[in-house]
């Protein structure tokens, strides 16, 4: 079959138009999220039943390395939004209903942001600082912090979860979602980083704001789980993540293709450097590096698509396309800095921006240190 494709050359040009511009003014991708949902990207994963355009995980990771490549930070953002509707999506092909939901409000047009990293929690998934206070009608409230909450300005919908301590079955993770319009939380206006800026990703204070019943979807013992809802968010998350990146390292790759031909060297009668031995090497070594990830990505996430149980090894398959694709991204686009010279020092510089964008890499789960300690038990075995 052939890959369905949602984003247009002419739309990727135009997103890709107003990258630098979000970028200095530390600004939303506004217009661009206008036009993705216009274009109908944020139904991608949501099934023809449920009103949405019925893509592949395999598919939609392809379209987010062209997305990145155009604007790596419009595709990071919305990155979050697609993960949640891939988890309902990997949820529902494995035979259950409980975030049909999210299909459903998806396909109606609601925006859905996700909350789920807190300050000094390296558990990540598997435990929470946030407090999750059961109410008498089964609803719960939360408090505490998020961080990186992409989609800050635009949400409607916020996915997250806290530690029920106080149930007659505590301790329990609990998983639910608040509306835009619910109180109790507050956004802070402290997005100002180094790079991926137009994410906007602030911090969100959770102030005992209420998730009504019905959209409590999931209460789970704290440690490695493996509940589909917890395989469903580390599916999507990793793989649309490492599709990013590798968005970026395309991108680096034919920028630096592009300076070697432009730049020339006195040394050699002013002949373009595209024509010097050590750059060719140079620019040889990043292909080597980058023409790995697509077909890894591709190869995983069809692996997602079609059901294949690879069983306790899942987790090390994902978290490996996460940092190779992070690690590599960054090598790439090293070299290809190295290849353009000293005008991609300059901040109007694409190269430079996506430098900057780049590093954030290194920061999203899994992170270095825990990504080994998973593929380490993977292939020797837990510690005693």
């Amino acid at each position: 079959m052939t890959d369905r494709q949602v984003l247009s050359d002419e739309l990727l040009e135009r997103i890709r138009s107003r990258a630098a511009g979000y970028d200095a003014a530390n600004r939303f991708f506004t217009e661009d999220l206008e036009e993705l949902k216009a274009a109908g990207y944020l139904r991608a994963l949501v099934p023809e039943r449920f009103g949405g355009l019925g893509l592949t995980l395999r598919e939609v990771a392809r379209e987010q390395q062209r997305l990145a490549a155009a604007a790596p930070a419009t595709a990071l953002g919305v990155n979050m939004h697609l993960v949640w509707t891939g988890v309902a999506k990997v949820v529902a092909d494995r035979g259950l209903d409980f975030l049909d939901f999210v299909s459903e409000e998806a396909a109606a047009g609601e925006v859905f942001g996700f909350g789920i990293s807190e300050p000094g929690n390296d558990l990540v998934l598997f435990g929470s600082r946030t407090e999750a206070v059961p109410q008498d009608d089964g609803g719960y409230r939360f408090t505490g912090t998020k961080i990186f909450t992409s989609l800050s300005p635009a949400w409607t919908r916020l996915g997250l979860f806290g530690l029920d301590t106080v149930s007659e079955d505590a301790p329990k993770l609990v998983h639910a979602f608040i509306e835009r319009d619910s109180p109790g939380y507050r956004i802070l206006d402290d997005w100002d980083t180094l790079g991926m800026r137009a994410t906007q990703s602030h911090t969100t204070v959770l102030e005992g704001v209420l998730a009504a019943p019905d959209r409590v979807f999931r209460r789970l013992n704290p440690g490695p789980n493996p509940d589909p809802l917890i395989f469903g968010i580390f599916a999507n998350f990793e793989i649309l993540l490492a599709s990013v990146y590798t968005g970026i390292s395309a991108r680096a790759l034919e920028l630096a293709a592009e300076a070697a031909h432009r730049r020339t060297s006195q040394k050699n009668g002013g002949a373009p450097l595209a024509r010097d031995p050590d750059i060719r090497w140079r620019i040889a070594d990043a292909a080597f590096a980058h023409d790995a990830l697509p077909p890894q990505i591709d190869a995983i996430a069809r692996d997602v698509d079609e059901l294949v149980d690879h069983g306790s090894q899942w987790f090390r398959k994902l978290v490996g396309v996460k940092v190779r694709a992070t690690e590599t991204a960054r090598d790439v686009v090293d070299k290809a800095i190295r290849v353009s010279g000293g005008s991609s020092y300059s901040n109007s510089s694409e190269l430079g921006r996506l430098y900057r964008d780049v590093l954030a890499g290194m920061f999203h789960p899994s992170d270095d240190e825990s990504a080994h300690g998973t593929v380490a038990t993977a292939v020797l075995g837990p510690l005693p």
